[in-house]
């Protein structure tokens, strides 16, 4: 990835955020004294340079300001929306834990209405103006790979695909001269292509030569770097992974996962764990505290047991935990290890209402606010069934890596019910190893409302 002006971009955003809270500090100062001057008793110039210190640091966390013209729109609006909640929290502790803090809650909260919509402003017009000026932004670089497989035709696709990476790949040499076609260039063989980057200025090769060709790798390695060539291998992992890997580095040596996890992220976890806290408690004290004793009264009045239903289901890392619910069935044997089915008998018949109105899932709220669940996540399973579903479904345990929801991407695509259809639990899986890879805060957002809608219209696979 080559920007040309990468650098200062990075500079002039940094500089350019630091000056708009600078900005909103002082029109907060000038709406709440009255004046365009600075007395400087309130805040302290001291204070003030620590919010700058705090921004800053902040946008470090969330690599704000990291691969300008690489990023998409929505993850550079995401990054944002996460350094202004983060920045927000640590605000506000600041405003209520210490005493000697000398800026007024007042003046930081205009501050803060001031400096959101101009950082968004700010945000989206670079977007704007990144969209039409990216190609002239790049300095392109010509590269050659060494390997027409493929491995190496998979890199030259996601080269031209992605232009603002900055490569313009002039061909490939390959020791077969039988891949060469009208959409395969073979410029040589692997051992001319030295020669020919040195003599025609090119400074960067890509090998993509299978691993059995270690040797001609390592040869070719040696000359490029005698030449001050930089020479870049891609490993073939599509043997082991068969979609996108990430890749780290411990010291010198990578190491590959099967998956990108968002929920990894330490500031990921604090604000999808805020959200369930703030999501559960208004539905603990605006629903919940109405909607209890009116279902007990109901459920009561049709059979005898328990109002709420309490069953052992599997959590995340497969903790089991106690899951809640309004109990919809008469009181049996078989609660632990018989799926619900269409047309139940155990079912009672305000449980039926309940089930096709996901009213019998409201207790898990209670669990959601003890950290034993999330608002959003994949549905929690009994026991025994986790047992059957991991050793006839491979990638079932992974759904375990997040805690558990009461709703999820594969419910809002009409994935619920019962799993009688072949192949019905294996799409489940795919949806939620989907919602594990691609988490955000507004994909949260986004299930909780098409939930909300759905139990509105009602949904033809609650029973």
């Amino acid at each position: 990835m080559i920007d040309k002006y990468g650098t200062y971009y990075k500079a002039i955003s940094i500089l350019l955020d630091l000056f708009l809270v600078n900005l909103s500090i002082f029109i907060g100062y000038s709406i709440t004294h009255q004046t365009l001057g600075y007395s400087g008793a309130d805040p302290s110039l001291l204070h003030i340079l620590l919010i700058n210190f705090i921004w800053f640091n902040v946008t470090q966390i969330t690599r704000l300001y990291n691969d300008l013209f690489v990023k998409d729109a929505i993850p550079t609006i995401r990054q944002t929306l996460g350094s202004l909640l983060l920045f927000i929290a640590v605000i506000s502790i600041l405003l209520f834990a210490i005493k000697d803090f000398s800026i007024s809650g007042k003046l930081m909260g205009i501050a803060l209405m001031v400096f959101i919509p101009l950082l968004l402003f700010v945000k989206i017009g670079f977007l704007l103006l990144r969209r039409s000026r990216r190609t002239k932004m790049i300095n392109y670089k010509k590269v050659v790979i060494v390997g027409a497989g493929p491995l190496g035709v998979d890199l030259r696709k996601y080269m031209e695909r992605n232009t603002h990476l900055g490569y313009r790949v002039v061909g490939f040499f390959d020791d077969n001269p039988a891949l060469k076609s009208n959409d395969i260039n073979i410029l040589g063989s692997v051992e001319e292509c030295i020669d020919y980057v040195r003599e025609s200025s090119i400074r960067e090769v890509y090998c993509a030569l299978p691993d059995r060709a270690i040797g001609k790798i390592n040869q070719l390695m040696r000359r490029a770097d005698k030449e001050m060539i930089r020479f870049k291998l891609v490993p073939d992992v599509k043997d082991y992974f068969k979609k996108n890997v990430m890749v780290q580095l411990y010291g010198h040596l990578p190491v590959l996962s099967p998956r990108t996890e968002p929920l990894e992220i330490m500031i990921n976890q604090v604000v999808k764990r805020i959200f369930d806290i703030l999501f559960s408690f208004l539905v603990i004290v605006f629903v919940m505290s109405w909607l209890v004793p009116l279902m007990a009264i109901l459920i009561k009045m049709e059979s005898k047991g328990p109002v709420f239903f309490k069953q052992l289901r599997s959590g995340k890392h497969n903790e089991p935990f106690y899951c809640w619910k309004f109990r919809s069935m008469c009181v049996n044997g078989d609660s632990d290890t018989k799926q619900a089915s269409k047309q139940d008998s155990r079912i009672t018949k305000i449980g039926a209402f309940m089930r096709r109105n996901s009213i019998d899932e409201m207790p898990q709220f209670f669990n959601v606010l003890m950290g034993d669940m999330s608002v959003v996540g994949p549905r929690p399973h009994m026991l025994q069934h986790t047992a059957e579903y991991s050793a006839l479904i491979d990638q079932f345990m992974v759904r375990h890596f997040l805690l558990p929801g009461i709703t999820g991407w594969a419910q809002v695509n009409g994935l619920r019910g019962e799993t009688r259809e072949d192949g019905s639990m294996e799409e489940r899986v795919d949806a939620d190893i989907w919602y594990l890879e691609n988490w955000s805060l507004l994909l949260d957002l986004k299930i909780t409302f098409l939930t909300i809608w759905q139990i509105l219209v009602g949904n033809k696979n609650a029973w």
